[in-house]
């Protein structure tokens, strides 16, 4: 984990869509979870089990370098991504944006916003 303010800068510079090479550093259990990718930032990526092949065995494995682009960032300290390689993604990819998120076209290259004060959290009183 890193410090709030560190993940609030990199966030500022985080775009829909943006691509970053990176390493498939861990797969837990695939066809279960989803993906961990290093993407060269010092918080993690993860492609949701939701974005990938049904079948696991279709996963990208261990060591797998390839190209992943910014899907979202939310209150938690992790870069959600989707592949750019279609190999990697759920066989009905078109269908599935189009029923959960169909703004996903037109988010592109957008910042990815800020998710606002976290449940729980002391506002700073400076």
């Amino acid at each position: 984990m890193v410090p709030d303010v560190e993940w609030v800068r990199i966030r500022r510079g985080l775009r829909f869509g943006q691509v970053f090479e990176g390493t498939v550093v861990n797969v837990p259990r695939p066809g279960v979870i989803g993906i961990f990718v290093d993407i060269g930032l010092t918080v993690g990526g993860f492609v949701d089990v939701a974005l990938l092949p049904d079948r696991g065995e279709d996963w990208p494995a261990e060591g797998t370098v390839g190209e992943f682009e910014i899907w979202c960032a939310d209150s938690r300290q992790q870069i959600r991504l989707k592949p750019a390689d279609s190999r990697y993604l759920r066989a009905d990819f078109a269908d599935y944006v189009e029923r959960f998120r169909p703004g996903w076209p037109s988010d592109v290259g957008r910042p990815v916003p800020d998710p606002g004060p976290q449940p729980g959290a002391t506002p700073d009183r400076r």
